[in-house]
């Protein structure tokens, strides 16, 4: 205040112009700072979203079936050929075992092998300690070729991201039952038996219309090949 000058018109001009350099400088900090911390929450925002993405979806491949096989079955189907050995390199692998060939669901069981690893390695990259830990545990006993259970880690994932949501917890009266790794569908093999037919659908079409063009070729030829009539005057 002791530099405010107000006697004079040169003055009075200093000062104000003094006032506004320090108002402008202290908005350029304020706004600096905004900016910043607005890009910091941007950034914690992207990745809690993509973590949670994440977890959702192997929530989804983990738990997804309440009925049924509800365990992982870490078998291979190199470990269901005849003897156990490895086909020679540059020829086709051995015949399976007459009980592996009768096996059910062998290639079903492959797929959710394959999907339960990929979201046990998905949360042991993004999981909390507690999800690590049994994913951790759950991957050891796939790889010790026994099967796992995978409730204990839906739990978990389950109660963690209702609570990220801010979702109210499960009733602790609800009992769910316990659930397993989701089973693959069929909807490629549907999608491919609906594009055969769209398929033949067309191919009976184009036959048709050809079988059409060709009608009325055949009927227009006795047309064309009528001599015209004559009149004659007498």
């Amino acid at each position: 205040m002791r530099n405010i000058d107000f006697s004079s018109w040169y003055g009075l001009l200093t000062t104000l112009l003094g006032l506004a350099l320090i108002t402008l400088i202290g908005m350029g900090i304020r706004l600096l700072m905004m900016f910043t911390i607005q890009q910091r929450r941007e950034r914690m925002n992207r990745q809690i979203n993509e973590r949670l993405r994440t977890l959702i979806a192997a929530y989804k491949a983990l738990g997804g079936s309440f009925t049924g096989i509800l365990t992982v079955d870490p078998t291979h189907l190199k470990q269901l050929r005849r003897d156990g050995e490895p086909a020679p390199e540059g020829e086709p692998g051995a015949p399976l075992s007459p009980a592996a060939e009768g096996t059910l669901g062998s290639d079903r069981s492959r797929r959710i092998r394959d999907a339960v690893e990929a979201a046990l390695s998905d949360i042991i990259l993004l999981g909390t300690e507690e999800q690590v830990r049994l994913a951790e545990r759950a991957a050891r006993e796939l790889v010790a070729g026994r099967p796992v259970h995978t409730h204990e880690l839906v739990v978990s994932l389950r109660a963690f991201i209702r609570e990220a949501l801010d979702l109210a917890p499960i009733p602790p009266d609800l009992e769910i039952p316990m659930q397993g790794p989701t089973r693959p569908s069929g909807a490629g093999a549907r999608d491919k038996g609906d594009r055969d037919k769209r398929g033949s659908g067309q191919g009976g079409g184009g036959m048709g219309g050809g079988a059409m063009a060709g009608g009325m070729g055949l009927g227009a030829d006795p047309v064309a090949d009528d001599p015209p009539s004559s009149s004659h005057t007498s």
